[in-house]
């Protein structure tokens, strides 16, 4: 497939579930003798508005040109992402890029409205990322380039990322079955519906109420966002020794 950086989209956030173990029903004592590492917590780290080929594609493998250094363990396995052919022959009308050094860390925001993700999956074809998904030229220090959409991170930036890769279960296959945006993606990750909730309508199909001052809000909010991109990028480049095993 394409890159996959826009067939499922991304979210990059942190839920907590306790998993709490069930009593039995029956006072019979289990045959079972008990687990030696008992699962207490499951914590799901997914990526917000990006894809797995965006921070994952390469994996296992960094380009240690720039950044911090990154070497895999000698054991780790691939991963369903960025093919040498995919990264040479995308079927998409720009090729992948790899980003990375102090200058690429901030990018323009890409497209991730409902509309456009459907559009660029293109029933399947995963072809039409650079006509849909492409965003809106913004001002620096963000990065920004021609085919921006196609863009994607290794080890030596997201190295936190690939470290805790390197000691925990990893989704290379999981799609979400929904398209963006944010907030629709987020409420179907937990509960695997979105109650009816789009960006105009609530549950039951009522529209949002207008706001005084919208326009205001969005811009404070696209602002706000840029922001935390930047913090990201930051705790992103946290070192290879940032994330040990627990």
């Amino acid at each position: 497939m394409g890159l996959q950086r826009f067939a499922a989209l991304g979210r990059f956030v942190a839920v907590l579930v306790l998993v709490a173990a069930c009593s039995p029903t029956t006072t019979t004592p289990s045959a079972e003798p008990p687990a030696a590492t008992p699962i207490h917590h499951l914590v799901i780290v997914f990526e917000e508005n990006v894809s797995f080929d965006h921070y994952f594609g390469t994996y296992p493998h960094a380009a240690n040109t720039d950044g911090q250094p990154f070497t895999a363990r000698l054991d780790t396995p691939a991963v369903d992402g960025l093919t040498p052919d995919l990264l040479t022959h995308n079927p998409n009308s720009v090729q992948p890029m790899r980003l990375g050094g102090p200058g690429q860390q901030v990018t323009c925001d890409q497209d991730h409205a409902y509309q456009a993700e459907q559009s660029a999956a293109n029933a399947g074809a995963m072809d039409r990322f650079v006509e849909h998904d492409e965003g809106e030229p913004c001002p620096p220090p963000a990065f920004n380039a021609p085919g921006l959409v196609m863009g994607y991170y290794d080890g030596n930036t997201v190295t936190a990322l690939w470290n805790y890769a390197q000691h925990y279960s990893m989704s290379d296959n999981f799609y979400n079955t929904t398209f963006g945006p944010s907030t629709p993606g987020h409420i179907n990750l937990v509960s695997g519906q979105t109650h009816g909730v789009t960006t105009k309508f609530m549950p039951g199909g009522q529209p949002f109420p207008a706001a005084h001052g919208d326009s205001r809000r969005r811009q404070r909010a696209r602002d706000a966002h840029r922001r935390f991109a930047a913090l990201r990028r930051l705790l992103l480049l946290s070192g290879p020794g940032a994330v040990q095993r627990q």
